[in-house]
């Protein structure tokens, strides 16, 4: 009896095997590129990045640029550029299954998953009021976005939208302060190669 289990588990496993191989050698595996350098721009700032593959569905997103901010009072309307570092592993899960049905995924045009660490210091601040300090700020954010070309050019657009921890060194107050922060942006931008 024990040779007959043997016998139809051995059977089973080389036929998922078999089939399983025979999937993989007509399908066609899609990988993120090497290396892209991005130029983007949104609502809320301008930005330059690169995505550096780590594997074929992983790559570390570095960022710098400048996050704009507005504010309308009483007194006067404020708008601000402040500069913001961000590193963002980024997962783009479905990159191969764009690849089998025919679609564009030049310059990682897919779906993907990220957890962002950005820091945003009081370095300087470009605005229309004078002495304008902001708070340095650390987020960390768990996203879930998009990335598509526009056609077959380098052109691109982007969405993204996270819920996460938000850490505030506050100024004139006696402690820091931590809250959720929410990021969502749309931008457009240009990829080099």
């Amino acid at each position: 009896m024990k040779i007959k289990q043997v016998f139809i588990a051995a059977t089973i496993s080389f036929y998922s095997f078999n089939t399983s191989g025979q999937t993989l050698n007509n399908e066609t595996t899609a990988t993120v590129e090497k290396s892209l350098f991005n130029l983007q721009t949104g609502f809320y700032g301008i930005w330059a990045s690169n995505e550096a593959r780590l594997g074929s569905h992983f790559v570390l997103r570095s960022e710098i640029g400048l996050d704009a901010f507005s504010s309308v009072g009483p007194q006067k309307d404020v708008f601000a550029l402040a500069p913001a570092i961000n590193l963002e592993p980024r997962w783009y899960y479905n990159i191969a299954r764009r690849n089998n049905k025919g679609r564009n995924t030049q310059n990682n045009s897919a779906n993907f998953l990220a957890l962002s660490v950005k820091y945003a210091p009081d370095w300087f601040v470009i605005s229309n009021r004078e002495n304008l300090n902001v708070y340095n700020q650390v987020y960390i954010i768990p996203k879930w976005g998009l990335r598509r070309n526009i056609g077959k050019s380098n052109f691109n657009y982007e969405f993204d939208f996270g819920i996460g921890y938000a850490y505030l060194e506050q100024y004139g107050y006696e402690k820091n302060h931590s809250d959720v922060a929410v990021d969502l942006h749309a931008r457009i931008g240009y990829t080099f190669k």
